[in-house]
């Protein structure tokens, strides 16, 4: 790999960890990677969560079994999967970035819904920063680390595998 490309890599990478530090968080639907099925209980999930604008949901699933419908308050209650506002599903590991503050309710089809797979998150605004003439205070440490740790992170599981390429 020549060292320009070497260099894309490098900058998008870094654009990546940076953007997802600036607040938009990746919830992980039912808190693992492949957790869109029956039996998990999403309502404890989501309630431990704080959703806000500009998050992204990632749904983990079989698509040949399950699919992802986001659906109004009546058809998430009754579990109809017929009129739904956005089919989800595309390959089995699909996202869905929340993009108002609202509430956003979501189903499995194909009678999955009635075995609990559904899914309902109250989406909040993004809380204001802090303005730069007041005091520091721990939520901007808790930035300033996340950055740290995240460009921690991508120097020790990334940054070997550039240079093997190289």
């Amino acid at each position: 790999m020549d060292g320009l490309m070497k260099t894309a890599l490098w900058l998008v990478s870094l654009a990546n960890i940076l953007k997802a530090a600036q607040g938009e968080n990746i919830h992980f639907v039912g808190g693992g990677k492949y957790n869109w099925a029956p039996n998990v209980n999403f309502t404890e999930w989501s309630s431990d969560e704080h959703f806000y604008v500009k998050d992204w949901l990632y749904f983990g699933f079989d698509k040949n079994m399950y699919n992802v419908l986001e659906v109004n308050e009546t058809s998430y209650e009754k579990c109809i999967d017929t009129d739904f506002i956005t089919n989800i599903t595309k390959g089995g590991r699909d996202v869905f970035q929340l993009s108002e503050v609202r509430q956003y309710f979501f189903i499995s089809g194909r009678g999955f819904c009635f075995n609990g797979l559904k899914v309902a998150v109250n989406v909040e605004d993004v809380p204001p920063k802090p303005s730069p003439s007041s005091p520091k205070n721990a939520s901007s440490s808790i930035s300033c680390c996340r950055v740290c740790l995240l460009l921690t992170a991508f120097w020790t599981f990334v940054s070997p595998f550039i240079l093997l390429l190289g």
